[in-house]
């Protein structure tokens, strides 16, 4: 059997080694699964709530160690790592309070004697997940799911063995039924052949492009529902009547998040000409400010990348900007120390045929390109295969309102970050992936929304 490796990004130290499950113990699992259902999807719905709110307690308890744990197995600086599972907490109180509701039979008028619409929990899924929000991102999936009545499986990032453990011990230690939810270490081609399976009624993978891909094909050939949430190259687009400085601070933090490794991250600095010599200084300036280092420590702002590959894939995509008119005003790169440290680059010059405007950089790469003005910002803001998320400032909140309209992405934010709330529906457009999660919409992606009619 194969192994799953742990590693410290902070100094490259193994963490431990996780034997990946044998068939035979998949096979259980699934099979636990199937029949978990049966007795979750018939429990009264405030029943299930009463559970949700039980994980949401353990995770508060449990917060400061979870944290830690994401920070020593994927770099999150433990000022971020905590929020995060704190985050997790309120997605559970939310869906908790509120599922009932959602899920009330909605009578429709026909000529029927009695006609409603009633949404039915579809069974097992599969959740496919990445390791940059190794806790929030199996929970924006599995919260609403297991709300609804339905049962999961999940097959984390093989670099967030730990995380995805503990996470499978969070609802045992909240009570759940045996089986409502199970981590499986498994491979990606495993995982792959499971989605052919008469017992995975449903998959979910946030991930990249080319996973997306290959699991959409598997689902297409066997008809299982799925939703996918690939990845973003957001922009951020300032106008010249913005708060300059607000939109320079915020930029940075959204940029600079999680060290850049974040789906929703700003990642495309659009700005009209006659601000942008302001804004870039006072971005340079802010960026500047940051700490890079160890990631336990409450001070520091950006800790390491999650592997040496991820540096490689930054640092290949800041030498094509380079090797082309692109001029780094933020010098950063490659930190000369143990671990994946990688300080802040930011980028003028930039042209569209550049990797890092047309690919996602998953790193702490920040190009800025100044605009005629906001014709020119939302072409380009949609000359991209990602539409995520985009980030709109302006003080005339009609216009940037009209200038949303315009823009092809899943979310907009005006003079904020984008960024995922339980109450809102999250995914995107284009090749950022399909269906929603989070909020009525995500909880209905893995509901069968049956019509029951009476003559």
């Amino acid at each position: 059997m194969g192994k799953m490796v742990s590693i410290n990004p902070a100094t490259g130290e193994v963490n431990g080694e996780f034997e990946l499950y044998s068939a035979s113990r998949i096979n259980v699992a699934i099979k636990k699964a199937g029949t978990a259902f049966i007795e979750w999807k018939n429990l009264d719905i405030s029943g299930r709530a009463q559970y949700l709110n039980n994980a949401a307690k353990v995770l508060r308890k449990r917060k400061n160690e979870l944290g830690k744990i994401i920070t020593m197995e994927m770099g999150k600086v433990i000022k971020e790592s905590v929020p995060e599972i704190e985050k997790c907490a309120l997605a559970f109180e939310y869906f908790a309070r509120n599922t009932g509701g959602f899920l009330e039979p909605e009578v429709v008028q026909t000529d029927a004697k009695k006609a409603y619409v009633e949404f039915v929990p579809r069974g097992v899924l599969l959740g496919i997940m990445p390791w940059n929000f190794p806790f929030w991102q199996a929970i924006r999936f599995g919260a609403p799911a297991l709300a609804g009545g339905n049962v999961v499986l999940l097959k984390h990032s093989s670099y967030v063995p730990m995380c995805a453990l503990e996470l499978e011990r969070v609802f045992s230690d909240a009570g759940f039924p045996d089986g409502v939810f199970q981590t499986l270490l498994i491979d990606g081609q495993t995982a792959e052949s499971l989605i052919g399976r008469k017992e995975i009624n449903a998959v979910s993978l946030t991930g990249s492009i080319s996973a997306g891909q290959k699991v959409a094909e598997v689902c297409g050939k066997n008809m299982k529902k799925v939703v996918l949430e690939l990845g973003g190259s957001d922009p951020f687009i300032v106008l010249a009547d913005a708060d300059i400085e607000e939109a320079a601070r915020t930029g940075v933090a959204s940029r600079f998040q999680n060290a850049g490794q974040s789906c929703i991250a700003a990642k495309r600095f659009i700005v009209e000409e006659s601000v942008a010599e302001e804004f870039t200084r006072k971005f340079v300036e802010n960026a500047s400010s940051l700490k890079v280092g160890d990631p336990l420590d409450m001070d520091t702002d950006i800790g390491p990348l999650v592997r040496e590959q991820q540096i490689e894939l930054i640092e290949k995509q800041v030498r094509d900007a380079l090797s082309g008119s692109a001029k780094a005003i933020l010098e950063g790169g490659r930190l000369n120390r143990e671990g994946f440290f990688y300080s802040p680059v930011i980028l003028s010059h930039v042209t569209k045929d550049m990797k890092v405007q047309n690919e996602e950089t998953f790193g702490p790469v920040a190009p800025i390109v100044p605009v005629k003005d906001e014709t020119e910002a939302v072409n380009l803001a949609n000359a991209t295969d990602f539409g995520l998320g985009a980030s709109i400032w302006s003080k005339d909140i009609d216009r940037a309102l009209l200038l949303a309209r315009n823009i092809q992405s899943g979310i907009a934010s005006v003079n904020s970050h984008v960024r995922s709330d339980p109450r809102l529906p999250f995914g995107g457009v284009k090749k950022s992936g399909t269906g929603r999660e989070l909020s009525k919409f995500g909880l209905y992606e893995f509901m069968n929304i049956r019509s029951i009619s009476v003559y």
